[in-house]
């Protein structure tokens, strides 16, 4: 009996695909990506309704069902379209198999129905299992880089490093701000490290320990640390807070703390003549 629905459906395999496009059309969910077009969106029901007719010829799940979805998922369809169309498909199978039938009883639907969700079930099951996977791979990636961007060590001059940081700090965060900290320092020799906290919204009493945890760390190791970007609202926080920054400098911008870096490492910028006619020359042309 499953064989023969089976031939019935590939026999009319044109029918369902139209039942078929005609329901997915009318049911296109709002959060598509705004970049998939009517064209794009049409052509792709044709794809997806072929290979799925595919993995019903052959009885087996196929690669080009595997390929197809991944394909989407890279591009960013959600998994509700993948879902939402094999659930069409078997709302117009079973519909169209029963409508078929002169006369309909227990037994007949059961059977229409259990060969259906034979079809269709272990396609929507791969499906959610690779996009699940895709994604899990996709953050995890994401993750890693945003491990490894959230804070830099940048070396700037020789014994002169910077750390600049952006956005909140939380106590896993801080972990590797310390862990970055320390292995730059060695690994750069440097002597003094300027942490740039002008891109943290918000300083705290946690964020203000863990940066004074780095700062007490980088010291034992043999160098010291500048911390800049005070904005006046974090200057007025810290002091608010009763929290004790006096152990190492503390600058407004990053200028003045490379400044002072430049001082404990014993150098100096020094403005040549050269530099002097430059900047004379430049001051002229605004002047114009």
């Amino acid at each position: 009996m499953d064989e023969k629905l089976r031939e019935i459906v590939l026999e009319h395999s044109d029918t369902i695909v139209k039942k078929w496009l005609v329901e997915v059309s009318s049911e296109r969910m709002n959060d598509y990506p705004s970049a998939i077009s009517n064209e794009l969106f049409e052509s792709t029901n044709r794809e997806f309704v072929n290979v799925i007719f595919t993995s019903v010829d052959q009885q087996e799940i196929t690669s080009e069902l595997g390929d197809f979805s991944e394909r989407l998922i890279k591009l960013g369809w959600p998994l509700s379209y993948l879902t939402d169309g094999l659930q069409a498909f078997r709302r117009v199978t079973i519909d169209f198999l029963l409508t078929r039938s002169e006369k309909v009883d227990t037994d007949q639907f059961a059977s229409v129905l259990d060969m259906v969700d034979s079809w269709v079930d272990p396609i929507i099951n791969q499906l959610v299992n690779e996009y699940s996977g895709n994604w899990e791979h996709t953050l995890s990636m994401q993750q890693t880089a945003l491990k490894e961007l959230s804070a830099p060590l940048i070396p700037v001059m020789d014994n002169i490093t910077i750390m600049p940081l952006v956005g909140t700090i939380d106590t896993e965060r801080a972990k590797l701000i310390m862990e970055n900290l320390l292995d730059g320092v060695i690994k750069h020799n440097a002597e003094v490290v300027l942490m740039d906290i002008t891109g943290v919204p918000v300083v705290d009493t946690m964020v203000a320990h863990h940066i004074i945890q780095a700062a007490e760390a980088v010291r034992l190791i043999g160098s010291q640390c500048i911390l800049v970007g005070i904005r006046p609202e974090i200057a007025q926080t810290i002091v608010n807070l009763g929290i004790d920054l006096r152990k190492f400098p503390t600058k407004s911008s990053l200028q003045k703390g490379f400044q002072t870096a430049l001082e404990l490492t014993n150098r100096k910028i020094v403005y040549t003549k050269k530099d002097d006619d430059i900047e004379n020359l430049l001051d002229s042309l605004d002047g114009e």
